[in-house]
């Protein structure tokens, strides 16, 4: 099976709003001076954010998914799809 080639800036946003989720600090951010930095963070705000208001994991799906990066580790409700 082939991989979709992945956009390195949406991926970036990604993984900072889940570093967000998991309670991570803003210095954690694995990028150093280039695009996928400023996206990570970014998304690190937004994850904070929405940490803070209290989303829960079905929301954060729905959330990642408008930013069309969802991951297979996040367990959908039943008679949910990602299609």
């Amino acid at each position: 099976m082939k991989r979709q080639k992945r956009n390195h800036t949406e991926r970036a946003f990604y993984k900072g709003y889940l570093a967000a989720m998991n309670n991570k600090s803003e210095d954690s951010c694995p990028f150093v001076g280039s695009d996928s930095h400023q996206e990570w963070v970014n998304g690190w705000r937004e994850g904070r954010e929405d940490y803070w208001n209290g989303l829960d994991e079905t929301t954060r799906a729905q959330k990642l998914e408008i930013y069309r990066a969802v991951s297979t580790s996040i367990k959908f409700p039943d008679g949910w799809s990602t299609l």
